[in-house]
């Protein structure tokens, strides 16, 4: 049951990692967080372009009511990102041109509204990342209740106060701060090998075998 508070973040993921991970491609951190970090699938970028990184700051809300948003983009910092959990109901939007535009005045680094926005064509042509599970004309609520700065779940994802959300064309994830610095070890090493990789096949030296080995293995029949 969603309360009615306004909590204060303990700790928010370093700044250092946050610029240590901009850029990276989503799907190589993902396999970096052993592909266990799931959820967030329903939920895809509705801007033109433009990278997503920076420390979450939380909101939970009744679905289809911006009041706590709108709370949440006066108490932001710059750079965080606002991460909304509407229930993934679709049928009012949560956000529109006029709180994107005071997000933006802010300093926000982007939103994630697991719900509806509107004003898709403002939203669509801009640089600014914003991440939703739907589109909209309705109009919200501004009732509440809601709640700011508490653990939330988006679309199956996670997400503490203070974490490190990054997104791109393929989605989003919530890297655990406590876990930023390994996580982006392994990235690292991740594309290295996906680099080597990709010469290899330039070349055409990849090495198939493991294909028919696989096959082999699970049972597979080829009729040959």
């Amino acid at each position: 049951m969603i309360g009615f508070r306004i909590e204060q973040r303990k700790a928010v993921v370093a700044s250092k990692w946050v610029e240590a991970f901009r850029g990276l491609p989503v799907a190589n951190i993902s396999d970096s967080m052993h592909r266990m970090f799931g959820g967030g699938a329903g939920l895809r970028p509705v801007h033109k372009s433009g990278y997503l990184c920076g420390p979450a700051l939380t909101v939970a809300t009744r679905p289809g009511d911006n009041l706590m948003l709108h709370k949440a983009i006066d108490l932001a910092d710059p750079g965080d990102v606002i991460v909304v959990d509407g229930g993934g109901e679709t049928s009012n939007a949560l956000i529109g041109e006029m709180m994107i535009a005071h997000a933006i005045n802010r300093g926000v680094a982007g939103v994630v509204i697991y719900g509806a926005v509107r004003d898709i064509d403002v939203i669509s042509r801009g640089a600014f990342p914003v991440y939703a599970s739907g589109v909209t004309h309705r109009g919200p609520y501004k009732d509440g209740p809601g709640e700011i700065n508490t653990t939330i779940r988006v679309d199956g994802l996670v997400v503490h106060p203070g974490d490190l959300i990054v997104g791109d064309a393929d989605g989003l994830l919530s890297v655990p701060m406590d876990a930023a610095e390994t996580i982006y070890h392994a990235t690292l090493r991740k594309q290295q090998a996906e680099a080597a990789q990709m010469a290899r096949i330039a070349d055409r030296t990849n090495d198939r075998s493991w294909v028919d080995a696989a096959l082999r293995e699970k049972g597979c029949t080829t009729g040959q």
